[in-house]
C-alpha cells in the first residue's frame, strides 16, 4: 500500500480545471491502486500563512526560547512536513496565476523545504532527503506556455522537487484554456489522456 498526498491550490472551488484534473487523477488512481491511502490538503480552505518571523523563530530558536506564536508556527510546519514525509506519491495541483504558481502553494513549499528534514547541506552542496518518492504536477493555464520563456511554473517546481530529492516528476499541463472553445477542448483532452496513461 502506498500513501498519496494531494495538494490543492486553486482559489476557486467551482469551475476549477486543476481541481477537475485532481479529481480525475484520484478516481483513476484509486481504480488502479484500490489499497492506497489518499489524503487531500486544500490550501484554499485550510490556508498556510506566508513565511514570517514566527516560523523562522520556531525553526531556529531552542524550544525554551520560543514564543507561543513561534511554537504554533513550528507545530504547523511539522504537521505539513510529516504529511509529506509519510507520502510515497505527491500530487500538486497548480493553476497558473500571473505566469507562476499560486502564493498558497509557495507558502506550503516554504513550510516543507526544511534544512535537516527534507534536505541537508553537504560539502558538495545541498542534498535532497526524500528519495524514492514520485510526484505528479497538474497545471491549468489560460495560454500555452510549455517550453517557453514565460513558463515559470515547471522549471521552479521541478527544481523545488529535485532540491528535496524527488526526481521522478511528471507534469501534466492543461493549456490554452482561455483561448477559445477549440483550444480549451484540445487542452483538456490532452491533459486527460496523459492522466489516463500515468494514473
Amino acid at each position: 500500500m502506498s500513501r498519496v498526498l494531494v495538494i490543492e491550490s486553486s482559489a476557486r472551488q467551482q469551475g476549477s480545471v486543476s481541481r477537475q484534473l485532481t479529481q480525475d487523477f484520484i478516481v483513476q488512481w484509486q481504480s488502479a491502486h484500490p489499497a492506497d491511502e489518499i489524503q487531500v490538503r486544500d490550501l484554499a480552505v485550510d490556508q498556510v500563512p506566508h513565511l514570517d518571523a514566527d516560523l523562522l523563530g520556531g525553526w531556529m530558536k531552542p524550544a525554551d526560547q520560543q514564543s507561543a506564536s513561534e511554537k504554533g508556527a513550528l507545530q504547523r510546519s511539522n504537521l505539513l512536513t510529516e504529511e509529506l514525509l509519510a507520502a510515497d506519491v505527491l500530487v500538486l495541483a497548480a493553476p497558473m496565476y500571473n505566469f507562476a504558481i499560486p502564493s498558497t502553494l509557495k507558502s506550503w513549499l516554504d513550510h516543507v523545504l526544511r534544512a535537516g528534514v527534507t534536505f541537508k547541506y553537504t560539502e558538495t552542496g545541498p542534498k535532497g532527503l526524500l528519495t524514492g518518492k514520485r510526484a505528479f504536477i497538474l497545471t491549468a493555464r489560460g495560454g500555452i506556455y510549455s517550453g517557453g520563456p514565460l513558463d515559470h511554473q515547471e522549471p521552479y517546481l521541478r527544481q523545488a522537487m529535485g532540491f528535496i530529492g524527488i526526481h521522478d516528476v511528471t507534469f501534466i499541463h492543461a493549456e490554452g484554456l482561455n483561448m477559445g472553445d477549440e483550444f480549451q477542448e484540445k487542452g483538456l483532452a490532452s491533459a486527460k489522456a496523459q492522466l489516463a496513461r500515468v494514473a
